[in-house]
């Protein structure tokens, strides 16, 4: 099935698992210590790193399309990219 799959997918949905793996983590951490600062550490701790993952994530995408995307429209993804960033991150 892997055989299947492009390389740059694959990446990607592997990142995407171990993102999902961090937040059930996050989660049981807060459940066990059963604390309200310590799960605010826990969730901003996972809001930095669900940034990081969009990031890095697009970054194979548009890498990968490289030669079949222009450049102009690269900028435009790369732009809405962080506009997405700025306005969930922005209060």
């Amino acid at each position: 099935m892997f055989n299947l799959l492009e390389k740059a997918i694959l990446a990607i949905a592997l990142i995407r698992i171990l993102s999902g793996c961090l937040e059930i983590v996050a989660a049981y951490l807060m459940m066990r210590y059963n604390d309200i600062e310590k799960a605010l550490i826990i969730n901003s701790s996972l809001a930095l790193i669900g940034p990081l993952i969009l990031i890095i994530t697009t970054t194979i995408g548009l890498y990968s399309l490289a030669d079949k995307i222009a450049f102009d429209k690269m900028i435009w993804i790369v732009l809405g990219v962080g506009l997405i960033i700025y306005g969930v991150k922005s209060n």
